[in-house]
């Protein structure tokens, strides 16, 4: 599921739950070595529309399968309007989230088929996975603190269980695939933090 061509553009995502500082070390590493810098959902005009949806707090009916589906949509057009040419072009893309996000809010989180969001998802992806993800790991009473100070979105707003689904989602996967991913402790220093994902791109893909 590594995306198969000759160019020397790398795809690298930061995966964590809410309030782990992804945000920050993706601009951060983007900048370092000159990535495209972008995001899912809403890394496009149009996943921007789909983002205002399934971050609206108002919309409380939304349906688990609505939701993999629209995030699906949003991987699409992410997939053909930035990753994609990036790569092709040569530039190296660091993702604020990914398809991982899917596989442990959807699918850990809400209880969807794991399996049916990994096909959902390859689908929409055309098989162009990350090479490396960067988990950053917070415990969730941790970053249950860090987001009773923000005004909270509609994926902020679900209980402390749905969050630990979420958490030992992603420990999971990054468990099942030591050579994709590394997990990187989020109550670090942000300067500590950076230096061990520096260094973990440069020695994992020679950036």
């Amino acid at each position: 599921m590594v995306l198969a061509v000759t160019s020397v553009g790398r795809y690298i995502a930061l995966e964590g739950a809410e309030g782990c500082g992804k945000s920050t070390h993706a601009a951060l590493l983007a900048a370092d070595i000159d990535a495209v810098l972008t995001r899912e959902t809403g890394g496009t005009d149009i996943g921007r529309a789909i983002r205002s949806i399934l971050h609206d707090p108002a919309n409380t009916e939304l349906s688990d399968k609505a939701e993999v589906l629209l995030i699906a949509a949003d991987r699409a057009q992410h997939l053909e309007q930035i990753v994609r040419p990036a790569l092709l072009a040569g530039r190296h893309v660091v993702s604020d989230r990914s398809v991982y996000s899917s596989l442990a809010y959807q699918g850990y989180g809400r209880g969807v088929s794991v399996d049916v969001v990994r096909r959902t998802s390859d689908w929409a992806l055309g098989g162009t996975w990350p090479e490396l993800v960067l988990l950053i790991d917070v415990p969730v009473d941790v970053l249950v603190e860090r987001m009773a100070e923000r005004d909270l979105d509609r994926f902020e707003r679900a209980d402390d269980a749905f969050h630990a689904r979420v958490r030992a989602g992603f420990a999971e996967m990054a468990a099942n695939d030591p050579s994709r991913w590394l997990v990187i402790d989020g109550t670090a220093t942000q300067d500590a933090m950076a230096r061990t994902i520096r260094a973990t791109v440069r020695e994992r893909l020679g950036v």
